[in-house]
């Protein structure tokens, strides 16, 4: 059955995007369903973090529409590649995004970096951000962390606040790129389950950009395979275990040899280092 406005907040329907003659993402057409839990995942370079990028507005896509659906019963659909500035802008407060390592202002404090799209995108009084604020990050298990500088947290808690920061405003999508990079496993467990924790007790929907196999597998709905610029595979994550694609089985198994090769394509061994080989 076709996914409809009602269930798929966002759709990308034949997109296309590269950088000069290299060719990121070719055609490719998936939903993201109300809701769920949506990973991206494939080997490094394969288009996953452009995909956020372009569902954000960051890039324009070169070819198809990125669409981003209305309430149900509510609104039209936009396309995102044909947006204006202020368009973009009233789409985004739809969105939260959570960056590599969580990208916090190093000059303020925890409070105040999760205050902050508050304070840039709302006009609440004071004492109201407060509130909103501390609940927040007691949601992610930080509120007694509010006065500390991003210095003085760990990676696992930094990476909470920017969970914080990402909520703050109380949007439909919620983007992670690599939420679980660097953090140690016990971080790591915490930061898997406050993605489907969240997802779930606020209403959610969110896209997960990870390497992090077992744990994306774990709290994922839906799971999305890129390769080639291409997608590889499409399912629950139990569908895209058992998928028999050469590269999709390489990928779950981390099988150090398959369709993606250790070796980059180079000359035979012999004649780079036989006796007058050129240099």
């Amino acid at each position: 059955m076709a996914p409809t406005s009602s269930t798929a907040l966002v759709e990308l329907n034949n997109v296309s995007f590269g950088y000069g003659e290299r060719r990121i993402l070719d055609g490719i057409s998936l939903t993201v369903p109300r809701g769920k839990v949506t990973a991206l995942m494939g080997a490094s370079g394969g288009g996953k973090t452009t995909v956020l990028r372009l569902i954000g507005g960051q890039y324009r896509a070169q070819g198809g529409q990125v669409l981003l659906h209305g309430a149900p019963g509510e609104g039209a659909s936009q396309d995102i590649t044909r947006m204006n500035t202020a368009e973009l802008y009233a789409a985004r407060r739809r969105m939260g995004m959570l960056f590599q390592f969580g990208a916090l202002f190093t000059d303020l404090s925890v409070f105040d970096n999760v205050a902050f799209p508050l304070r840039e995108h709302t006009e609440l009084p004071e004492a109201l951000i407060r509130d909103i604020v501390l609940m927040k990050l007691n949601a992610v298990g930080l509120r007694g962390a509010r006065d500390l500088m991003p210095s003085e947290v760990s990676g696992g808690m930094a990476r909470r606040v920017a969970l914080a920061r990402a909520i703050a405003l109380d949007p439909e999508l919620v983007m992670y790129d690599e939420p679980f990079a660097g953090l140690d496993p016990i971080s790591l467990g915490t930061a898997a389950r406050l993605i489907r924790q969240l997802n779930d007790a606020m209403g959610l929907t969110s896209i997960v950009v990870s390497h992090d196999l077992e744990e994306t597998f774990h709290i994922a709905d839906q799971v999305i395979i890129l390769a080639n610029g291409k997608i590889a595979a499409q399912g629950t994550p139990q569908e895209v275990r058992d998928s028999v694609d050469p590269l999709v089985h390489q990928f779950v198994n981390a099988l150090p040899e398959g369709p993606v090769r250790f070796h980059y394509p180079a000359a035979p061994v012999d004649a780079d280092f036989s006796v007058g080989a050129p240099s």
